[in-house]
């Protein structure tokens, strides 16, 4: 079989919930694509409507699955194993504890950010006033932003972007989870929010990081990302050095900046930062060990 093989049974026989996900994670695999097995179960449970737990029940339990959702499932299966994103395919991402809409024009969150957002929502809830403030730059799907804004509802976040098709996914997200302490805003990151100069108390970014010159080899990330929130200029710092005079510039004296960033440029940012006169500027490690955000003080 190759990935454009038909799923077994056809749109009016139906198909064991077994068969679909071991061929669907038979032709992913052959594909390569990471975890196989888990983005068949994805898939099906999309299909389905159900959750994956759902679905492996199904497989235990050797249900059937009507032809028609077979069918639906296979084009699914074929898109993946071109290496589209899971998250394209479905139009979800999870973050956290939200749901998100993403797909084409916005950067898909990833779970390593999961723990660069607790930097910032441990600051805000370490702020002893009633309305803490708090910058989202760079925004996107507004991942982080809702994040803070719904763990810390208290807080007052804004959520800056200049990505038109991002912005779009970001109000949509916003939109669907109601919240009413997050505010988004188009406009450049550099010249971000005047009004709150000097009063904000954490400033959080993931921005574009990555060297121009580092092509990623995950076709997922290389075809699909958009190159402005991946490319961050020679050495990927560019937009680092943006943010930290906008943070400098927003942050009262005392308050947090969380950057994320790629594994080696740990060091370099801290240089960076305190050079621009940040304090305790300090790296911390992700799940896998590796370098992931740097935090620094006004």
């Amino acid at each position: 079989m190759n990935p454009s093989s038909p799923t077994p049974g056809s749109a009016s026989a139906p198909v064991s919930a077994r068969t679909l996900r071991e061929h669907s994670a038979a032709v992913l695999g052959r594909a390569g694509v990471p975890d196989p097995e888990v983005d068949a179960e994805l898939l099906l449970g999309h299909v389905l409507g159900v959750s994956r737990g759902r679905v492996q029940a199904l497989v235990v339990m050797d249900a059937e699955v009507a032809g028609e959702d077979a069918e639906r499932l296979r084009g699914l299966v074929e898109r993946r194993a071109a290496r589209e994103p899971l998250q394209h395919i479905t139009g979800r991402a999870p973050f956290r504890s939200l749901e998100l809409n993403v797909g084409p024009g916005v950067f898909v969150p990833r779970p390593e950010t999961e723990q660069v957002a607790q930097f910032a929502i441990d600051a805000l809830r370490a702020i002893p006033s009633p309305a803490p403030v708090a910058v989202d730059l760079g925004t996107g799907s507004g991942a982080i932003a809702l994040a803070l804004a719904t763990e810390v509802p208290h807080a007052c976040v804004y959520a800056v972007e200049n990505s038109p098709e991002a912005f779009i996914w970001a109000r949509r997200n916003i939109d669907e989870v109601g919240t009413t302490n997050l505010t988004p805003v188009f406009i450049d990151l550099a010249d971000a929010l005047p009004q709150l100069d000097g009063t904000v108390d954490v400033v959080i970014s993931n921005p574009p990081y990555v060297p121009d010159d580092a092509i990623p080899r995950d076709p997922e990330v290389r075809l699909h990302d958009p190159h402005a929130a991946l490319y961050g200029g020679p050495d990927g710092l560019d937009v680092v050095r943006t943010i930290s005079r906008v943070a400098q510039r927003l942050l009262h004296p005392g308050g947090t900046l969380v950057l994320e960033h790629g594994e080696l440029q740990g060091a370099a940012i801290r240089d960076l930062l305190t050079a621009d006169g940040w304090r305790a500027a300090a790296t911390h490690r992700d799940l896998t060990t590796r370098d992931r955000a740097t935090t620094a003080l006004r």
